[in-house]
């Protein structure tokens, strides 16, 4: 049986600054730096820093190499760290990890635990959770906007992304 296509959504500006305003009143502290994760966590990591007043901003890049053919091996990989902050960079703040969506949530955990381990204090923020895709069972982001279950095409992917959505023709 082939598996279903997920919808898509495709955000406008407007959305994702309803989205940054539903996710400014949750935070339930201040933070003294940011881990941004890459590609997706930019933006939107930008936006709350720039909002927060946070500057301590750092930025890590992970990838979870794809080992073998089936499926269910390849979310088994370990992550590989392609950048991350150095310890003393995270070592006793508060640290906010942002990323742009909680699917599997193998990336952002992954990261959250490398910034414990270094002796920061994390929480985690994205702009939508999927717990369709969630393999942490009730594990969950700490701060999200939207609960989804379809495929979000951000505003800065439209015409540049990989998927070269293009809402005109």
């Amino acid at each position: 049986m082939q598996p279903q296509p997920r919808r898509r959504e495709v955000l406008t500006w407007e959305e994702i600054d309803r989205l940054i305003d539903t996710l400014l009143p949750q935070f339930r502290r201040e933070f003294t730096a940011m881990v941004m994760i890459t590609r997706g966590g930019i933006v939107p990591g930008g936006m709350l820093a720039e909002t927060m007043g946070i500057t301590h901003i750092l930025t890590a890049a992970v990838n979870f190499p794809a080992q073998m053919q089936v499926e269910k091996t390849k979310l088994m990989a370990w992550p590989e760290f392609l950048q991350f902050p150095a310890d003393d960079l995270l070592r006793g703040r508060q640290t906010l990890i942002v990323d742009d969506v909680w699917g599997s949530g193998r990336t952002i955990t992954a990261v959250r635990n490398r910034v414990s381990a270094a002796g920061g204090f994390s929480e985690t923020c994205v702009l939508h959770f999927n717990p369709h895709r969630n393999l942490f069972g009730n594990t969950r982001p700490d701060y999200y906007a939207a609960v989804t279950d379809a495929y979000i095409v951000y505003p800065w992917e439209i015409d540049r992304g990989p998927d070269q959505v293009r809402l005109n023709g």
